[in-house]
């Protein structure tokens, strides 16, 4: 989707267009989380939804495949009873 031009009216308000709400999901009433980069001067517009799909996405890329987060907490936690 090309860059749109929009215009900042009082109080700093701005209206994101309905094609891209559309295409974030973003309803009426939604919030939506902003965030400023440093390096890029550039402001995000995210969902809650879209973050916490880009954290799991990010803790997959770090877990083992073949075994649930879960189950090797477990697991730790047997052995560390077991040594006591």
């Amino acid at each position: 989707m090309s860059p749109v031009s929009i215009q900042v009216s009082q109080g700093g308000r701005i209206v994101i267009p309905a094609e891209m709400r559309q295409k974030m999901g973003i309803n009426i009433g939604d919030q939506v989380l902003l965030s400023w980069s440093d390096e890029t001067h550039e402001l995000r517009i995210a969902t809650r939804k879209q973050r916490l799909q880009s954290a799991v996405k990010l803790v997959k890329q770090h877990t083992i495949a073949s075994e649930s987060v879960v189950d090797e907490l477990i697991r730790e936690r047997r052995q560390a009873a077991s040594d006591e």
